[in-house]
């Protein structure tokens, strides 16, 4: 294994990096390795500016809107969440130099601190200081209290029992009627009365 150290990290050594080896028995080169990016934020850049709607109060459900813009040097806006080491999401903008980033549906885990970066445009990873930030709460549903999903469970308790014992009833005024009609059928038909 090697280590390779970069001191004093400048703007030029922002880009791509792979390593090789060299083998001596057998003699050869290897491949590359997967390429590694080295981002450099480069403080000459002046952050982004940034903006949340609706509000910064949100019922779950709802989908939020934030906005990223720089019009003079963006060329692709990354999205940061301050609790997660990556970017959440990113874009290129419009042509205003504005990204838009939705989030869909929020749930509570949406909830936190967001700021924006970006990248340069030209050769080079270099990335803006991160700007402001927006901060957003995802309030919960509320969850009805005991006593009312009680009293709406009773609710519906009563009300199959009360349409049971209409059907009950019902049936046994049919089999009623039913038993009445076939009586006087009998009662009616020649020699009933002998039977």
């Amino acid at each position: 294994m090697a280590e390779f150290s970069l001191a004093g990290i400048k703007r030029e050594n922002s880009g791509t990096y792979q390593c090789q080896y060299k083998g001596l028995e057998p003699a050869g080169t290897s491949e590359k390795s997967d390429p590694v990016e080295l981002l450099v934020t480069d403080h000459s850049y002046p952050p982004p500016g940034i903006s949340l709607s609706p509000k910064e109060h949100m019922e779950m459900g709802t989908n939020v809107t934030i906005r990223c813009w720089n019009k003079k040097y963006g060329a692709a806006f990354l999205l940061h969440k301050d609790e997660c080491s990556a970017p959440i999401q990113h874009q290129y903008p419009n042509g205003g130099g504005t990204a838009t980033f939705t989030l869909s549906q929020v749930t509570p885990a949406d909830s936190g601190t967001y700021r924006c970066s970006y990248r340069t445009r030209g050769c080079c990873l270099l990335f803006s200081p991160r700007g402001d930030n927006v901060t957003l709460e995802v309030i919960p549903r509320p969850t009805p209290p005991a006593d009312e999903r009680r009293t709406h469970g009773n609710l519906v308790v009563a009300v199959v029992r009360g349409c049971a014992a209409a059907l009950v009833f019902g049936l046994g005024l049919y089999f009623v009627i039913d038993a009445r009609s076939l009586w006087r059928q009998r009662d009616d038909s020649p020699g009933g009365e002998d039977r």
